[in-house]
């Protein structure tokens, strides 16, 4: 019989595809929030206690990076006292706690990409829970796994690119920031890789993004380029000239070292995670909302 695990927040786009992966070596009990709220500790510790999981992927968090600098106590509760709780039932039931995190603990003042030792100093309220999500984990848990990453994009949600697309059908002009830097992701990549750290039974903190590097205007212009959109023009502005709520930072970038080390291998170029991503068709033509960056 196959060990389970438990994915949490497995209705949002990154759960649904790591769901997906898992199978290869699990079996898989996906929880979307109505089904587990990690913020209730006697929830948490019921459902946990009930499916005894060798391992827990915890997908769930609040990723509208604005919205968190409205909702702070929010974001903090779902970020920081959610990973809390499920690193507490873990413990006690003896499961791996895998969590998902990001590179906005990072302050984005560096010049060479982000180490996962290097210090933490997030920007946001987004990047401040999330952080504390990662110490609390750190603090309670005997067998976890951090997995920062940056940038995603998949079939299953909201995201960059799929706003981009949607947005060139009604402008003939799209004005796109320059001046932040990072890997943009696969959902349907990082799920894979996850479950190589997972074989690999790393632990600790690692970093994992499609390699490559770019800026917000540079994933925008290849997108639509390879959708074949070539009746829009695409402006190149800085940060400034878009009045948000949250800061993010100018550079995100993830070293990818440490990943290389555990598996042997480094994950694909952003560029051809985006070209997959665009060849399914479905992505072309479904409505979305506002992209929610991780």
């Amino acid at each position: 019989m196959r060990p389970k695990a438990v994915v949490t927040g497995a209705s949002g786009m990154l759960g649904k595809d790591l769901s997906r992966s898992l199978e290869r070596d699990f079996h898989v009990i996906p929880l979307s929030r109505a089904e587990l709220d990690i913020t209730d500790m006697d929830q948490v510790m019921h459902v946990l206690g009930d499916t005894t999981p060798a391992v827990v992927v915890n997908c769930a968090a609040f990723t509208n990076v604005d919205l968190c600098e409205k909702k702070r106590e929010k974001a903090f509760l779902v970020n920081a006292k959610g990973p809390e709780n499920l690193a507490k039932a873990c413990s006690a039931i003896g499961a791996k706690l895998v969590h998902i995190s990001t590179d906005y603990v990072f302050d984005g003042m560096s010049q060479r990409p982000y180490r996962e030792e290097d210090p933490t100093n997030p920007i946001n309220v987004y990047g401040q829970s999330k952080l504390k999500g990662e110490n609390t984990i750190q603090k309670h848990s005997k067998d976890y796994l951090i997995v920062r990453t940056s940038w995603l994009f998949g079939k299953e949600g909201p995201n960059f690119i799929k706003t981009m697309l949607e947005l060139s059908k009604e402008r003939k002009e799209l004005q796109v920031v320059h001046d932040q830097r990072g890997r943009p992701t696969s959902t349907k990549d990082l799920s894979k890789h996850v479950c190589q750290l997972i074989r690999y039974n790393a632990t600790g903190t690692v970093h994992c993004a499609n390699i490559g590097t770019c800026t917000w205007f540079d994933l925008c212009c290849f997108a639509l380029e390879k959708a074949g959109i070539g009746n829009v023009k695409v402006t190149p502005v800085t940060s400034d000239c878009f009045k948000r709520p949250a800061r993010r930072p100018a550079y995100s970038v993830l070293d990818l070292k440490r990943f290389k080390k555990i598996t042997g291998e480094l994950p694909r170029p952003w560029q051809d995670a985006v070209l997959s991503y665009l060849n399914d068709t479905d992505n072309l033509c479904h409505s979305t909302k506002a992209p929610d960056v991780q």
